[in-house]
This record gives C-alpha cells, structure tokens and sequence, in this order.
C-alpha cells in the first residue's frame, strides 16, 4: 500500500489530509503535529458565563465567502447551515485618525473608494488629500514591468495621505504587514489589473460597484461576506478531525520531525524522538521557513528559497465587559490603526456587534490585535493583556475592569508576501518538479486566508495524485 505524511496539524495539514482520504483512498495516510491540539491558528475558546458563553477566537475569527473553497469544505463536512454571516445591522467600520475614531468612507470596492460624495464628506483625508485623489482619473497609466511595492502603488495613483490615512491601515488589518515593503503583485494584484483596464483606481472601483450592484453579488475586497460557524471556527477543525478518526487516518499529535531525507524514490522522516519512518509520498503543511529546514538536508536550494520568506508575529486579545460598563456604545464591527498613529495596537473588533450571539445578553466581547512586520511587542500574557486595557483606555474611554479575558500568542504566524516574492514562489515551483512526489500546503504561498490554506491542502494532494497517476501509466506501458 502507498503511503502519505502529512507534517502540519492547521486548517491547511488537515484540509490535505480529508482530501487524500477522498482523492487517495488506497493510501496509508499520517498526519503529524507537534503541538498538542489540531487546528493551527485556529483556536476557540467557549467560556461559559452565567446563562450564555463567550465564544472566543484566539486567531482568525471569520473567513471569506467568496474565495469558494472555504464554504465548498463546509457544506461537505455537514456544516453549511451553521454558517453565520455577519450582523447585517451596525456594520460601520472606524479609522483611528488623531486619537478620534472617524468612519469609514461608504462604498469600498476592492478596498478603493467607489462612492465620491463619501469621500468628500470624509475627515480621514484633508482637501488637499481629496484633490490629490481625484488626480487619479486623469494621470496615465504607468508602464512598470517589474513588481511595486503596494504602498508606492496606491501612493502613485492615490497619494501618499489616501494610502497612510485610508488603504494601509485596511491592509494591516489583513496582512500584519508594512505597506512599502509588501509585493502588489502577491496580495493585491487586481488594483493593478485595475490601473491598467480602467486607466484608474477609482474608475475601476465606480465600475466594479456597479456590477456588484447590477448582478447582487459581492466583489473581492467589499467589507461584508465573512462567514462562521456557530460555535467558532472550531467546528471545521471538530469536523475534519472526525471525518479523518472515521477514515483510519493515523493522527499523530506531540510529534515533531527534525529531519527528512530522500532516499531511493522514499522520504525518510526522523523525529526527535530518534525514531525513523518511510513514506512514498509528503506534504509539508507547516510555515515555510520550517519546512525549509526539514528539507535542508536533501535540497539546500529550496531550503534557502523557503526560510527567506520572512514572518510576522501576532497576538490577540479578547476582553469581556458588561455593556453598563462601555461608555459608548458598539456601533459597528470594530476599528483599525494607521501605521502613523504610532499605537501599540493594530485593530479593535467589536465582536459582541459583528457576531452578537458570541456574547451573552448585556454584555459586551472586544478583541484587540497586536503585532505587525517592524515593530517588537511584548511576548507574554500580563504585558499583552495591559497593551489592550491600555488601548481601550486611551481610544474607547474603557477604565472599568473587564470580567473575562484571553491573550492568544501567535509567534511567526503572518508571512509577509514582500518584494520578491513572485521571484521565490518561481523557484520554490521549480524545484518541487524534481520530487512529484513532495508537496508544499499553507498559508506562506498564494494566500493566507482560511479558504486559501483549505485550497493549498486540496492542490497539494491533487500533486500527489497526478504523480501516482503517471507511475500507474508509465508501469502499465512497461507491461
């Protein structure tokens, strides 16, 4: 019988290995994870409180409804109709702009302003800032061949206080990342499809808004269609780990490889354990500079590609108050931070709004996130926990004592597609041509969204059929 490891227990590890039950069914599949729970950065946390619970998110707390493949598994998984969007009332979304909180323009399409009076009634840009915007319409389009950064982009088009006051702090939001050092190419490639097709950013939002509102349909980047189960995105980790119990999976937990080898057409594994095993086929569903050293010692090249891909550590904390205590109220789904604020802090979720059954009645569930590429943040739970109240303080005017809190640390958990990253992934593809039989899943690649991860799991095994596929040919044509 053919044999699978899978090294990586997170959403990716686990989307390959429910795949390759599917799609590989007379194989011996293993998945491995050092830590002691499945799931990755996924991690809820259902504390029970008086009559209710909080349901809490250590990491991500939604994912993208139109990146399909994230719906796709759920639906197949029994989990559909326990998807949540969210609340559909008080879906206002704030900028943090000289210690005020301002709203957010209406109508972003593909996170570019769509809607002009919106723009001109708002307080995050200056007039100057305004009429620097409209020179996006009559400006040529530039001829660049090789990748920009995305804040040179929307600066270009934009200008600099656009990009600073309005598109990086929705950026961070996303990536964790610095805006001038992130590739355009890898995160948003579509605002330069953008510039191209239409001549202008706004142009091209105006018109994707209006398909958007021809055809009911919600276009990439529109600040609605997010998705969750509902009791927290753990479900999807419950249900693929009993998919996979059912399916005689061998799930290793609190087990870590220190090594893999190729040798003669096998992949050995050493583990720190001291002990080996063989397996014809791997996928590596761990963050890229890990897998880089596991495969250190059989391809130095691609070993050197995947650990240069730099990551950002992040955490997240999640505090609890009674409403009495708040002394506005939660108007919407939360607020972001500019780079140029200078805060601690990154972003605020007000999740009690944005999903209202995460919270018991009268009471209120805020989230805090921390970290960001280039700046150091503390790395225990206290410190972490005071940056938070602290944030809530100065912002919100919060100064009771939340009744329930939960800090996550997520160290080395964001890749940052940066400058150059097309150029690797070129090479990490051409490398991963000599071994058929070696595959890469995860959110260091193509995408670092749930739906993104569940997709790299399914293509990863789609490799891993295709190789059989030809060693079944090639030895029916040897016959």
């Amino acid at each position: 019988m053919k044999s699978l490891v899978i090294i990586g227990g997170g959403i990716a590890g686990l989307s390959a290995a429910y795949y390759a039950t599917k799609k590989l069914p007379d194989t011996q599949i293993t998945l491995i994870e050092s830590d002691s729970r499945w799931g990755g950065k996924i991690s809820t946390d259902r504390a029970a409180f008086d009559d209710g619970q909080f349901i809490i998110e250590g990491g991500p707390d939604t994912f993208l409804a139109s990146k399909p493949w994230g719906v796709a598994l759920c639906k197949e998984l029994g989990l559909g109709e326990r998807l949540h969007g969210t609340n559909p009332n008080n879906k206002s979304t704030y900028v943090l702009n000289k210690n005020r909180l301002l709203p957010l323009p209406e109508g972003l399409a593909m996170m570019i302003p769509s809607d002009i009076p919106s723009i001109l009634r708002s307080q995050l840009i200056s007039w100057a800032g305004k009429a620097r915007m409209g020179f996006d319409f009559l400006q040529p389009v530039k001829n660049i061949s090789e990748d920009e950064s995305l804040g040179s982009f929307v600066s270009r088009r934009l200008g600099r206080e656009a990009y600073e006051n309005l598109i990086e702090p929705l950026m961070s939001g996303i990536y964790a990342g610095d805006g001038d050092q992130l590739s355009l190419a890898s995160t948003f490639p579509y605002l330069r499809d953008m510039e191209v097709n239409y001549g202008s950013l706004a142009r091209g939002a105006i018109e994707m808004r209006k398909k958007m509102n021809a055809d009911g349909q919600k276009v990439q980047g529109s600040r609605s269609a997010f998705l969750t189960p509902t009791t927290g995105l753990a479900e999807i980790v419950e249900a693929l780990v009993a998919h996979l119990s059912s399916h005689n999976v061998d799930m290793r937990l609190n087990t870590a490889v220190s090594r893999i080898s190729n040798i003669d057409s096998l992949f050995l594994l050493e583990f720190k354990d001291g002990s080996t095993l063989k397996f014809n086929s791997v996928i590596l569903a761990t963050p890229a500079p890990v897998s880089g050293k596991l495969l250190a010692s059989f391809d130095p090249q691609l070993s050197s590609v995947l650990t240069s891909i730099p990551y950002a550590s992040t955490a997240t904390v999640s505090l609890a108050y009674r409403q009495s205590d708040l002394p506005r109220p939660l108007d919407g789904y939360g607020y972001v931070i500019p780079r140029r604020e200078g805060r601690k802090a990154l972003a605020c979720t007000w999740t009690s709004t944005k999903f209202p059954h995460r919270a018991p009645d009268g009471y209120a569930l805020i989230r805090v996130f921390v970290g960001r590429a280039g700046q150091d943040i503390p790395w225990n739970e206290n410190d972490l926990l005071e940056l938070a109240k602290e944030e809530m303080k100065l912002t919100m005017n919060i100064t009771a004592e939340p009744i329930l809190s939960r800090v996550f640390m997520w160290e080395g958990a964001m890749p940052q597609y940066n400058l150059g990253h097309p150029e690797k992934l070129k090479q990490i593809d051409s490398a991963l041509e000599k071994y058929p039989n070696l595959a890469l899943a995860g959110n260091g690649y193509r995408g670092i969204g749930i739906p993104d991860c569940i997709h790299s799991g399914e293509l990863a095994v789609s490799k891993i059929l295709e190789s059989r596929e030809v060693e079944n040919s090639l030895a029916s044509t040897a016959l």
